[in-house]
């Protein structure tokens, strides 16, 4: 069976270390944090606190009307608990006035999604630019393996503290940081709209997933892959079409070779 790291305390010192030396080399004042009420952003909100300290993060609650205030109530328990402020900045504003530009935007469920992404990045980025702040992204390896993730959105960042490590090892340190349970046994959720889930839309369990990924670093053949964990072959062409679909996601632009004599 493919294993997952063991030493979580090694790569929260780690990431805490990674966390300090960027924000040093950069000379910028410490990090902005779009807090989303999820894991992987509750997990950076804790690691930056060791890191940096409380006036060395800028958290930052981006919330719009569609979705359950449960994900502002989940984000404030995060920020409550490390006794840090927390800056909430509705969005909807900013929707409605895009949606009145483009009408087009509002009833495509995937352009919505994204520009809602988008537009949580461009303000991410402007407290950023005035606070002389990175900004800290919380997409992981599961995410960025498959492609899950806006780009210019959620996938814009400074630095990736958590980007090699994999969904289901996330579960594990937030439990060694003492990330609040409430947050650890939510439901994963993008919250690009209503009733949106990880899960559903990857079309198996992290576990499985991230048991695949590694499988496959480590040059295991798919047929293998799926008969040890269990994954059908609709499972396995979704995965593996969602890996080859975003590659564009993992690299800079393409830039047209030109050859010059």
């Amino acid at each position: 069976m493919v294993q997952f790291i063991e030493n979580y305390d090694e790569i929260i010192d780690l990431a805490v270390q990674f966390i300090k030396d960027e924000v040093s080399n950069s000379q910028t004042r410490g990090i902005v944090l779009g807090l989303s009420g999820g894991i992987d952003s509750a997990i950076i909100a804790h690691l930056s606190a060791i890191a940096l300290g409380k006036e060395g993060i800028d958290l930052v609650h981006l919330p719009e009307e569609e979705l359950d205030s449960i994900h502002t109530e989940d984000a404030q328990t995060v920020a409550h608990d490390l006794n840090i402020p927390l800056r909430i900045i509705k969005i909807s504003p900013i929707l409605d006035s895009v949606f009145k530009l483009l009408p087009n935007v509002e009833d495509n469920a995937l352009a919505k999604g994204n520009l809602k992404a988008r537009i949580r990045a461009v303000i991410l980025y402007s407290i950023a630019n005035i606070d002389n702040r990175l900004v800290a992204g919380t997409s992981n390896k599961s995410e960025i393996s498959i492609g899950y993730g806006t780009k210019f959105g959620d996938l814009a960042a400074d630095i990736w503290p958590i980007g090699e490590l994999y969904k289901t090892e996330l579960y594990k340190i937030a439990e060694k940081l003492g990330v609040n349970q409430k947050i650890i046994t939510k439901t994963p959720t993008a919250g690009l709209w209503k009733g949106q889930t990880d899960e559903k839309e990857i079309g198996a369990s992290y576990e499985k997933l991230d048991r695949f990924l590694i499988g496959l670093e480590n040059n295991k053949k798919e047929e293998f892959l799926a008969e040890e964990l269990q994954l059908n072959e609709e499972q396995i062409a979704r995965i593996i079409q969602l890996i080859s679909n975003s590659h564009h996601k993992r690299r800079m632009p393409k830039t047209l070779s030109i050859t010059r004599k």
